[in-house]
Formats: structure tokens, C-alpha cells, sequence
């Protein structure tokens, strides 16, 4: 066993500063036997720390390796079983139970003495020992317990000493003097053996003469002891008072650590507190401005208005976690949803009176305007309304339905006020235009078809006598016509003139007047109403701003802003819609008693409706405004339409008598406005209006898609056919003195070449870059007149 300890010290616990004291072979109980070694060692280093080790030999059985250790300071039981009967098996108790049985009773006892000294020594007696003998325990302590303590642990320790250079040294000498020290081991053995005999009794001898000197020193080694035990006695004194001490100053430390959570606390509650107080209490002041402020005053408007932004603020802040679990808290959120609702409702009841009120104000002033041709201004009413535009953001961000309700009453209320002004105002638009002249109120009651073919008579056997002359004469008229054409507007009363009505050119430019006057009493008045209703109602669009943000965030804001501008406009157009109703239908209604008192009313309303559609789409294409301007232009295109296809009509049946030979016919007169097409009138008046050439294309009605229909209806062969046409006409009506048919025939040659260049013109300064031109050349109408001129 002694060689096995000196390895294992050797091997094992030497190089980790370690010093083994006490060692026993066990196996474990129960089990197939596999021997192993349970060590118990204390570290060379202070602080001094003691450690069980088990030990295992190697499969190879050629070494020793480390297994497990465990701190002395966790076995709280050492079992021995039996204390009375030997018993090789013992448990030690740590986190659990182990069961050993040791390869002998002496090695268990001699382990579990070793084990007790180290318990007395460094862990104060902190190990229970259970079945134990007290007689091994007092053989451990044969001087006292500390004695026994201190000299058990000395023994322990010293039982292995490595030797020193002189003791080796000692040793070779030794051995050099015997021949057999190496071959014969056993022969060298005995020889020492001998010599130590000898040099033992001569110790004894010696001891025995110096007896008197051994009982003193023996005396002496008495005093030392008690004197050791007195010092121990005095250190354990002092431990214990130390003990006392570390366990006092524990206890303040823990004191401290507990008054600093404290303080920590504390200011975190008093934060806590001073968060809510600050974000979650509203003004004495606020309160009472929710409660009885004057809704009707600018200050209690504005009063109110900073009491319900700090109401907001106080309902929107932002607790922190466990805020809302707060007594106070939650009592506080009530009393601020009680007065949201108390002062909403108020609100609410306040503003729909002062929409009723409006109302009756607005209606008291309708007299006044019963005999202008104006509408009554809504500016003081938009005015007093906007002071509640920012308590109208408040209600529509709180309460949304309270804000849904006041959008419809100021829909109803609003939409019938409206309804009775416009169709007033409308009443007085339809007396100017009926009600000025005799001729007018007959004009209303006139079939249009039956004035007309009464003027065509009247303009070829009227007053002025029969059209009779020379090849000269139809010449002079020619030029004459074409040399006095006058601008776009004039161009439209020559239409007049020369179309089958009684009324003269004052009266269509009355009209013309007063259709202007009427879209420009209601641009102004929808501009100004749908401009109130995004403010009041805060319906704003979001202005975007470049440069401020990076591409991702420049995209998934960009897509969001336009949805959400989408919606306001929709919002925006859909009240627009509810509060001006009736607007659409009067105009309807409007147009077509213009067109009964004057087919060629049409072509004046087609001007003025394109100028006012165009400025509305310019200002926003997707507006009330634009949108109903656009259907109401619709109809009066229609109507234009119509009017020219009866002109054509009227053209193609009409009857000449045949006792006039020479004269300008009317159909002839009318040819350089039916050649020209009426869409190039409307181009013309534009660019009369003040519209720059190239943004004509840019207009509903005479955009590119429209100029292209236009120019389809009139290929090449469908021109040629006309010419035709025209050309047997001519021939049927002209008497065959002079070669009058060959200068009428070239005259409208020229004419026709002349609008041809015109309308070219115009479509390359209005249309730029559009590549759409007529279907047709000069060559091709040249090639046309001489190829019908040759086949007559």
C-alpha cells in the first residue's frame, strides 16, 4: 500500500500542489467488484482546501488516472455501519449517498480517523460521524483533541518525505561499500538490517544514560504542549469572536444592500410618479373650458380649443408597463373618456345649430338676390365656421362618429340652402334669356326646322330682290366674303347671321353673356365651398417633400401619401356631389332651353363650357368642378352635333326657284363653315381666349383623340365624292352664260385650298409633335376638282 501511496503522490497529486494523507481501496457495494481508491488530500496553497479523490488504475493497468473529486465541505455524513462489530463497508453522504466496502477494517478505519482529524482541523466539527467507535476517535486524540489534531496531521503529512542530495549521496557511498548492494538485493537488505540492530540499541544505551536529560526534556514537551493548548484555546476564543464579527458586519452589508434598494426604489417610484402627474393631469382651467366654455365667443372657441389639445395629449400619452394596472390611473381615464364624450356631444349639438342658423340667415337674403342674375356669398359663413376647424380635427380624431354625424346634417342642411339659391338663381337666368325681347318668346315657341327653311327663302327672295348679275358681280361677292372674315367670336355671329333664325346678333350676344355669367357665378362658388369643406373638415392632402428622405423610405411614403390623397379627393368629390346636387340637372335644364330659342346657342355654349372645363381640369382633373362641367360639356356637344347635321341637312334639301339664274347660293355662302369643321372652331375661339396654342391638345374636347376622329370623317374619297356633289349642284343651278360654272367652280377651288392650308397650320402649332394631318394633299384636292371639272 505504501508503494501505491508514493506513486499516487507521485503521479497524480504532485503536480496539482496537492498532498495526499490518507488512502483506502474499495469497490463499490453491491455491484461486480472494480477496485478503485478514495484519497483524502489537502492543497499545498493557502487557503488550505481538503478534497476527497477517487482513483482508478488504468484499463492497461499501467497508471493511474483522476476520476472524481469532491470538497470535504459537502460530505455531511460518514456512515461506518457497525460501531461495535468489523464491518469493511461504509457510506459517505454527499449530494448523494455512496456505499463502499473497503479491502479492509483497519484501511476503513485508518481512512475514517483521517477524515475526522481533517473535520476537527478545518471544517469546525462540521461532519456527522454515524456508527463510529468512540474508541477510534479517542485513539485519534491521545493528548487532547487539538493535540491530537495537529500531531495526527503532521504524521499524516510526513509519512512521505522525498530525499535530499546529501541522503542520496549518503546512500552511493553506502552502497559502494557493499559489493552486493545491487546483485544481491536481499543479502544487502539484511546487512542493513544489522546495522540498524545496532545502531538502535545504541540509541536505547544512549537514551537510557541520558534519562535524567529525557525526563526533563519530557517535561519540558508537557509545558510546550499545554502552553500550545492555552494558545489554541486563546486562537479559538478569537475565531469565534472573528466569526461573531464577519457574521455583525454581514449583517450591515445586507442592511446597506437593502437600504440602497430602498433608495433605489424610491426614486424610481417618485420618476413614476412625476410621469404620471406631469403627462396625465389636466388644468383646473381646461376642465371647466370643456365643461361651460362659450362656444360662441372667438376667446371660448379658442379656450376650448387648447383644453381639448390637452385632453388629447393627456388620453394619448403613452404609459409605461404596469401603468394601466393603477387604480388612480384607470379612475383618471374615465374621468378624461367623460369629459371627451360630455364636450364632444356639446360640440356636436353647438354646431349643428349654428348649421340651422345659417341656414334661416342664408335664406333671408335670397329677396335680395331675386332679380340679379349672382348668388349670395357664403364668405362670412365659411369664415365664422373655420374658427371651428381645429375642434372639428379634434372630434374627427376622438369621436369619428360624432364627426360622420355632423359631415351629414352639414350635407342636408347645406344641400337644401344651396338647392333653393341655385335654382333661384337659375329662374333668374332663364327670364334674361326669354323674357328681353318680343322675338325671343316667339323664338321659343318656333319649330327650329321651320324658321330655318323660312330664313333660307327669305335670304334668296327677300327684300334685296332677286340675285341676278354677271360673272363680275359673283366675283366682287366673292372676294367680298372672303376678305371681310372677321376673329373666332365674330366668325360665330356670322353663323348666325347666316343661319334660319329671327333673332338678330344682340340677342345671341346676350346670351353668350349670360350662359358666361352663370358658369362664372358657379366656378367661384363651388371653388370657394369645396375649399371650406377640406379645411373645416380636415381633409387636406399630404404635401409630399423631395429631398428629405432616402429611396426606400422616398417609395413606401410616396405610395402611401397618394392612397391616402386618393381617398380625401374622393371624400372631398362625394359631398361635393351631395351638397350640389341640383347643380348638374339646372344646367341641363339651362342648355336645353338655349338650344330651343337657338339651335346655334350650342355652338356658343360649346365655347364657353371647353374654356371653363379646361381651367377646372387645370386645377384639379378629379374635382367636382371638372367632373360636372365635363358631363354638362357632353351634353352641349351633343346638341352642337345635332345642330350642324340639321344645317347639313337643310343644305342637301334645299329648293331653289327656278326663275333665278344668278346668285350666290345658300348652301355656297354656308361652305367655308361647313368645309372648315367646327372642331377648328373651337381651336380657333381657344387660342381668341388667351390659351397658348401648344396646351389646346391638353383639353377634353379637343385633345388628339378627338382631332383624329375628325380627320377620319374626312378621307380622300369621301372629299372627292363631296366635290362631286357639289360640283352637279353648282352645274344644276347656274345658268351656262360666261363660263359662270368654270369661275364658281375655281373660286371654290381656292377657297377650299385656302382652309385646307389654314387647318394645317393650326394643327401643327397646336398638335406639335402629334404626326396626325389630313388624309388628303393640295395635289390630291387640286387632282380632284380638275378630274370632276373634266368629267362634267
Amino acid at each position: 500500500m505504501t508503494a501505491i501511496k508514493h506513486a499516487l503522490q507521485r503521479d497524480i497529486f504532485t503536480p496539482n500542489d496537492e498532498r495526499l494523507l490518507s488512502i483506502v481501496n474499495v469497490c463499490k457495494a453491491g455491484k461486480k467488484k472494480k477496485n478503485c481508491f478514495l484519497c483524502a488530500t489537502v492543497t499545498t496553497e493557502r487557503p488550505v482546501q481538503v478534497k476527497m479523490v477517487k482513483v482508478k488504475k488504468s484499463d492497461k493497468g499501467d497508471f493511474y488516472k483522476r476520476q472524481i473529486a469532491w470538497a470535504l465541505r459537502d460530505l455531511a455524513v460518514v456512515d461506518a455501519k457497525d460501531a461495535i462489530k468489523e464491518n469493511p463497508e461504509f457510506d459517505l453522504h454527499f449530494e448523494k449517498i455512496y456505499k463502499w466496502v473497503a479491502s479492509s477494517t483497519a484501511e476503513k478505519n485508518a481512512f475514517i480517523s483521517c477524515i475526522w482529524k481533517l473535520n476537527q482541523r478545518y471544517l469546525r466539527k462540521k461532519i456527522d460521524f454515524v456508527n463510529v467507535s468512540s474508541q477510534l476517535l479517542e485513539e485519534s486524540v491521545p493528548s487532547g483533541e487539538n493535540q491530537s489534531v495537529t500531531g495526527g496531521d503532521e504524521e499524516v503529512v510526513d509519512v512521505y518525505q522525498e530525499l535530499n542530495a546529501r541522503e542520496e549521496q549518503d546512500i552511493e557511498i553506502m552502497m559502494e561499500g557493499c559489493e552486493c548492494a545491487i546483485s544481491n538485493a536481499e543479502a544487502f537488505a539484511e546487512r542493513l538490517s544489522r546495522e540498524l540492530q545496532v545502531l538502535d540499541g545504541a540509541n536505547i544505551q544512549s537514551i537510557m544514560a541520558s534519562e535524567k536529560q529525557v525526563n526533563i526534556l519530557m517535561k519540558l514537551l508537557d509545558e510546550a504542549l499545554k502552553e500550545v493548548d492555552q494558545i489554541e484555546l486563546k486562537l479559538s476564543s478569537y475565531e469565534e469572536m472573528l466569526q461573531s464579527v464577519k457574521e455583525q458586519m454581514d449583517q450591515i452589508s445586507e442592511s446597506n444592500h437593502l437600504i440602497h434598494l430602498s433608495n433605489t426604489n424610491n426614486v424610481k417610484l417618485l420618476s413614476e410618479i412625476e410621469f404620471l402627474v406631469n403627462h396625465m393631469d389636466l388644468a383646473k382651467g381646461h376642465i371647466k373650458a370643456l365643461q361651460e366654455g362659450d362656444l360662441a365667443s372667438s376667446r371660448g372657441i379658442e379656450a376650448c380649443t387648447n383644453a381639448a389639445d390637452a385632453l388629447l395629449q393627456c388620453m394619448n400619452v403613452a404609459l409605461r408597463p404596469g401603468h394601466d394596472m393603477l387604480l388612480a390611473v384607470k379612475q383618471q381615464q374615465q374621468r378624461f373618456s367623460d369629459l371627451r364624450e360630455q364636450f364632444a356631444r356639446r360640440l356636436a349639438s353647438h354646431l349643428n345649430n349654428v348649421f340651422v342658423q345659417q341656414g334661416h340667415d342664408q335664406s333671408s337674403t335670397l329677396a335680395q338676390h331675386s332679380v340679379e342674375l349672382a348668388l349670395p356669398n357664403h364668405h362670412p359663413f365659411h369664415r365664422d365656421l373655420l374658427r371651428y376647424a381645429k375642434l372639428m380635427e379634434w372630434l374627427k380624431s376622438t369621436d369619428y362618429g360624432k364627426y360622420e354625424g355632423l359631415t351629414k346634417n352639414y350635407m342636408d342642411y347645406l344641400s337644401r340652402l344651396y338647392e333653393r339659391e341655385i335654382k333661384d338663381f337659375f329662374e333668374v337666368a332663364k327670364i334674361k334669356m326669354t323674357g328681353t325681347t318680343k322675338e325671343s318668346k316667339k323664338f321659343a315657341t318656333l319649330p327650329r326646322k321651320e324658321s330655318a327653311v323660312k330664313q333660307e327663302t327669305e335670304s334668296l327672295h327677300g327684300s334685296s330682290g332677286k340675285l341676278t348679275g354677271s360673272t363680275s358681280s359673283l366675283n366682287k361677292l366673292s372676294v367680298q366674303s372672303s376678305g371681310n372674315r372677321r376673329s373666332q367670336s365674330s366668325s360665330l355671329l356670322d353663323m348666325g347671321n347666316m343661319s334660319a333664325s329671327d333673332l338678330d346678333v344682340a340677342d345671341r350676344t346676350k346670351f353668350d353673356k349670360i350662359f358666361e355669367q352663370v358658369l362664372s357665378e358657379l366656378e367661384p362658388l363651388c371653388l370657394a365651398e369645396q375649399d371650406f369643406i377640406s379645411k373645416f373638415f380636415k381633409l387636406q392632402q399630404h404635401q409630399s417633400m423631395p429631398g428629405t428622405m432616402t429611396e426606400a423610405e422616398d417609395l413606401d411614403g410616396g405610395i402611401f401619401s397618394r392612397q391616402h390623397n386618393a381617398g380625401v379627393k374622393d371624400m372631398i368629390r362625394q359631398m361635393m356631389i351631395k351638397i350640389f346636387r341640383c347643380i348638374e340637372p339646372e344646367l341641363n335644364n339651362l342648355i336645353a332651353l338655349g338650344d330651343k330659342i337657338d339651335s346655334f346657342n350650342s355652338l356658343y355654349m360649346l365655347v364657353k363650357m371647353s374654356h371653363h372645363v379646361w381651367t377646372a381640369q387645370n386645377v384639379d382633373p378629379a374635382s367636382f368642378l371638372s367632373t360636372t362641367l365635363g358631363n354638362v360639356l357632353v351634353t352641349v356637344k351633343r346638341n352642337f352635333d345635332k345642330c350642324i347635321s340639321n344645317q347639313i341637312r337643310q343644305m342637301e334639301e334645299v329648293k331653289i326657284s327656278k326663275k333665278s339664274k344668278v346668285g350666290i347660293l345658300p348652301f355656297v355662302a354656308e361652305f367655308e363653315e361647313f368645309a372648315g369643321l367646327h372642331f377648328f372652331e373651337g381651336v380657333e375661339a381657344r387660342v381668341a381666349q388667351g390659351i397658348r396654342e401648344e396646351e389646346v391638345s391638353y383639353q377634353l374636347a379637343f385633345n388628339k383623340q378627338e382631332l383624329r376622329k375628325v380627320i377620319k370623317e374626312y378621307p380622300g374619297k369621301e372629299v372627292k365624292k363631296g366635290l362631286d356633289n357639289l360640283y352637279k349642284k353648282v352645274d344644276k343651278h347656274l345658268c351656262e352664260e360666261e363660263n359662270l360654272l368654270q369661275v364658281v367652280w375655281h373660286s371654290m377651288q381656292d377657297e377650299f385650298i385656302r382652309q385646307y392650308k389654314h387647318f394645317e397650320g393650326l394643327i401643327a402649332r397646336c398638335y406639335p409633335g402629334s404626326g396626325v394631318t389630313m388624309e388628303f394633299t393640295i395635289q390630291d384636292i387640286l387632282d380632284y376638282c380638275s378630274s370632276i371639272a373634266q368629267s362634267h
